[in-house]
């Protein structure tokens, strides 16, 4: 694994570096103390990096789970008694994972995967543009349309351009060029640029700029500081008194089992979708085990819900930033937990100088590589079957939520697979008054109007064979539908041959 320590190291740096506001803005909006978003994010990095077959994905707190969270922790009699209910859903998480259920995965389209793909990279251009001019009334990592202020995502882009802090889009600006220069060849080519990240030069650049010229400190917005805000120990405490314990005396309440059921299905899901999305995006196109990553969730949710932390799932925004920066194994996934846990214990100080504006600028960059024109135009190309539920997915993630847009994608998906399937199983062609009409596939109801309208078609004086000969299964209403015709026939002067197999002969022997 130490070999790719090059590549890794200081991918992990840019991970830990996206990571720590995500974490931190998750938590705020699903109503708990901001540290049970830094546990979250430690687990999934350390723990889960390690147990993991995935050699890119990055797990942490997910802005997926916020409203289900937010909605628990009100409706459960106290803080300890959602943290039982995160650890419940681990124990059901490596369930479904022994269970080997994580094949759902392997059922949805790649145009859907591709969609969901594209439609997270023009979120995160949406929703990061206003962290990146000093806007930050919405929290860091927020994916959903409508935000938890009222807001969605236009209207917040659009009222961010009448809250510009000059200093803000000058960091802001400024990172996305070097970015830019990054990705030129010349630049990759040099050892030294191979080493030092442009991520990293972003932030160190973002923290230069606002030191020499000043502001962001005392920039409020309606929440905070235009800085990333770690929790510091003060005078008096203990670190360890940021941890929460869960309380063991609620497993007695049916709604901690409900919470941990709904997390641990939800969680399983985007983390599913997850995997199958960087495993798309992975150079290598190596394949993850759906089903080990399954129990390597549900234990990370299990020892995150025992220290106080959030649920954690499999996020897409982290790997994209991981495969974007150039891991080439966990191991970049591992650096970056230790990094936060190493950050917070001993020098939280230094990651408060961070601007959001640098953070946005990286993951603009990163969403601009995702939503890139070639991309949808290769799949216009391919053919409405393929461009309508990849451009379908990608509207409805963007319009409303990431499981809901895939569904709306899967169900577009089906319909065309259905569509096409049913076109190609009936044939018909005519030669000097003889007909054939040739069934290819097993037979659903679902021909049955392709079926009637090539029959109704035949003229009459004509002759006409029916090949059945290719077909193993044939529904009931098929059948029916064959009889009325054959029966009907001689009253036109239609003189008809039906052609069966050994399978299906047994349906007409009263024809």
């Amino acid at each position: 694994m130490f070999k790719t320590l090059k590549n890794d190291l200081p991918a992990g740096i840019v991970v830990f570096l996206v990571a720590i506001p995500l974490c931190l803005g998750v938590a705020v909006a699903s109503g708990v103390p901001e540290f049970s978003g830094i546990v979250a994010g430690i687990v999934g990095g350390i723990l889960i990096g390690i147990m993991s077959g995935s050699p890119l994905s990055v797990s942490g707190p997910a802005a997926g789970l916020t409203s289900i969270v937010a909605v628990a922790v009100m409706k459960l009699p106290a803080l300890d008694a959602f943290f039982m209910a995160v650890v419940v859903s681990g124990i059901l998480q490596i369930f479904i994972g022994w269970m080997k259920w994580g094949v759902i995965g392997d059922y949805i389209p790649n145009s859907v995967i591709k969609g969901m793909l594209a439609a997270i990279g023009i979120i995160l251009i949406l929703k990061q543009f206003p962290h990146l001019v000093g806007y930050d009334r919405d929290y860091e990592g927020d994916m959903a349309f409508i935000e938890i202020s009222g807001e969605n995502s236009f209207s917040a882009l659009l009222h961010s351009i009448n809250h510009i802090t000059p200093i803000a889009v000058l960091i802001g600006i400024i990172g996305f060029l070097i970015l830019t220069v990054y990705e030129q060849k010349w630049i990759k080519e040099k050892k030294f640029f191979q080493l030092v990240s442009g991520p990293l030069v972003v932030v160190v650049v973002g923290v230069l700029i606002n030191k020499t010229v000043g502001g962001l400190e005392t920039t409020l917005t309606e929440r905070d500081a235009h800085l990333v805000t770690i929790p510091i120990v003060k005078a008096g405490e203990s670190f360890f008194d940021f941890f929460h314990m869960p309380g063991w005396h609620h497993l007695s309440n049916p709604d901690v089992w409900m919470t941990g059921l709904t997390i641990a299905l939800v969680a399983s899901l985007e983390t599913l979708l997850s995997l199958e999305a960087v495993d798309k995006l992975d150079p290598l196109k190596r394949m993850s085990p759906p089903n080990r990553e399954l129990i390597a969730q549900g234990t990370g949710n299990m020892v995150s819900g025992l220290l106080g932390g959030l649920p954690v799932t499999s996020v897409i925004v982290r790997s994209s930033a991981n495969v974007n920066s150039g891991a080439s194994s966990k191991l970049s996934t591992i650096i970056h937990g230790f990094l936060i846990l190493i950050s917070v214990v001993f020098f939280p100080e230094w990651l408060n100088m961070i601007p959001k504006a640098a953070l946005a600028a990286i993951l603009i960059f990163t969403g601009y590589k995702l939503a890139n024109t070639k991309l949808m135009v290769a799949f216009y190309k391919k053919g409405w079957d393929q461009f309508m539920p990849f451009l379908i997915t990608m509207v409805s993630i963007v319009m409303t939520d990431l499981l809901k847009g895939v569904f709306i994608g899967i169900a577009i998906g089906l319909f065309y697979v259905i569509r096409n399937n049913f076109r190609t199983a009936v044939i018909a062609v005519e030669n000097n008054g003889q007909h054939l009409i040739r069934i290819k596939k097993d037979v659903s109801f679902f021909i049955k109007p392709i079926l009637k309208q090539k029959m109704e078609a035949i003229p009459t004086n004509s002759e006409v064979i029916i090949d059945l000969v290719a077909v193993d299964f044939i529904d009931q209403d098929i059948i029916e539908t064959i009889q009325e015709f054959m029966t009907s026939a001689p009253s036109q002067n239609i003189r008809c041959t039906l052609q069966t197999n050994s399978e299906n002969k047994n349906y007409f022997n009263n024809i």
